[in-house]
């Protein structure tokens, strides 16, 4: 079926879509001090409309008008806070912001700190569709003069490692440990500068918190493929061990084995058409979401802080081996698929020469029997001349009879007997020259001649 033209698609509507792209889920303008909570859903296709219908009675309980049907962003104003609703093609984006009261700033460094899930009923985490991805709290801080180090304690805790980097033109501190809390969440603060040369625009403020959900969000879901990759792994090592089998067995087998080798291989690489129609979907969106993670690192434009580990530094070291595992087990599944078919053909022309030989064989044995009929029928074209001549002359016999009463002057007996050669050799030159015929008609027509 011939695929339509990109001008034929064009269409008014589409155009203007195509357009929209480019202001797709844009950014907020962000003001410290805040609290954002970050909720990824992975959804199927049922749990996408699903999403929406969920969307649509949360805005409409707020007094607020439904999305539009086919829309995949939405953001709202709430009382408390802001909801921004992101519809993706595996999952979709929950992002609460509400901004930090004077009190709530002023006891952030005692106790739990506050978060922006807190100005959000429990049953709308509970009811949301689809299965928890990741979650993430961010704090955007004013940055202090002083030491950082108790905000820090108390965000993070005394265990683990707290990276820290100065991004967008070392404006702001980012911090994280990427540690996944009791609530499902993990832990970023963000210290943006305030005034003078390190002041930070709300717009710039909301691209920094932007990039590093989206980190978070692709980094859990790049990471999606490496269980299937270490599953995946398992049957490949034994895929390529039964292969090694089979080739070996191959070269070994006699006639009778080859249709049991050949089931075997057939078995096999149904089995990898299978689980590779199955996983190479999952590793191909692991290697976008990857690109993606690091094109993010790249944008937030990281300095390392002294004494301290960059995010970039500190996911690579764990999210760089998965990547290569996935990516490896995707090379492994494409390189045991051409094995595989390499030692089936192997096994397809080794059976194929086999073939041709006993066709050889056939062919002879045909020659044989054809050259023993043809001396079949020369001894019965002599039986023949035999018989023929035999019942020629016994006519000629009963015209001799009846001659010899009307004067013939030979006698029966002599009239037979001068008969029987003139007889034979009669019928024996019309055999000859029937067979003649009948070989002439069976014989190829002579190549023409070039001129």
């Amino acid at each position: 079926m011939p695929m339509p033209e990109a001008a034929d698609l064009l269409t008014p509507e589409l155009r203007q879509a195509l357009h929209q792209e480019l202001h797709a889920r844009p950014p907020q303008a962000l003001v410290a001090p805040l609290a954002v909570t970050h909720w990824v859903q992975w959804i199927d296709e049922a749990e996408r409309a699903a999403s929406r219908q969920y969307l649509s009675e949360l805005m409409a309980g707020a007094g607020l008008p439904a999305p539009a049907p086919e829309a995949a962003f939405v953001q709202a104003e709430l009382d408390a806070f802001t909801l921004r609703w992101e519809l993706h093609t595996e999952y979709v984006a929950w992002t609460v912001t509400r901004v930090l009261s004077a009190e709530e700033l002023v006891a952030f460094g005692h106790g739990e700190p506050p978060t922006a899930a807190e100005g959000v009923p429990a049953a709308w985490r509970r009811g949301m569709p689809g299965t928890p991805l990741t979650g993430v709290h961010l704090w955007a801080l004013p940055r202090p003069r002083g030491d950082t180090a108790p905000l820090l304690r108390q965000l993070f805790g005394e265990q683990g490692v707290v990276t820290g980097s100065r991004v967008i033109s070392h404006s702001s501190d980012l911090h994280t440990d990427l540690r996944l809390r009791d609530d499902g969440c993990v832990r970023v603060l963000v210290l943006a500068g305030a005034a003078g040369a390190d002041a930070v625009t709300p717009r710039r403020l909301g691209r920094l918190v932007q990039r590093v959900l989206e980190i978070e969000t692709y980094r859990m879901a790049a990471l999606l493929g490496f269980p299937v990759a270490r599953r995946v792994s398992r049957w490949l090592a034994e895929g390529e061990a039964e292969l090694a089998a089979l080739a070996e067995a191959v070269g070994q087998a006699r006639r009778a084995d080859e249709p049991a080798l050949l089931d075997r291989l057939t078995q096999l690489a149904a089995r990898l058409e299978s689980l590779y129609a199955g996983t190479h979907a999952r590793f191909s969106a692991t290697a976008a979401y990857d690109d993606l993670v690091r094109q993010r690192l790249m944008d937030i434009a990281e300095v390392r802080i002294e004494g301290m580990q960059s995010l970039r530094d500190f996911m690579e070291r764990r999210l760089t081996p998965a990547m290569a595992t996935c990516r490896s087990t995707d090379r492994r599944q494409a390189a045991l698929s051409a094995r595989i078919a390499r030692v089936g053909e192997l096994l397809r022309t080794r059976v194929e020469v086999e073939q041709q030989q006993s066709s050889r064989e056939l062919l002879a044995a045909m020659n044989r029997r054809q050259g023993l009929q043809l001396q079949l029928q020369s001894t019965v074209e002599g039986l023949s001349v035999a018989a023929i001549t035999y019942y020629v002359v016994g006519l000629i016999g009963y015209l001799a009879k009846g001659a010899h009463g009307l004067g013939w002057p030979l006698s029966v007996e002599v009239s037979m007997a001068a008969a029987v050669p003139v007889v034979a050799l009669i019928v024996w030159a019309g055999l000859r020259r029937l067979h003649h015929r009948i070989v002439d008609t069976d014989a190829p027509p002579p190549a023409s001649k070039e001129k």
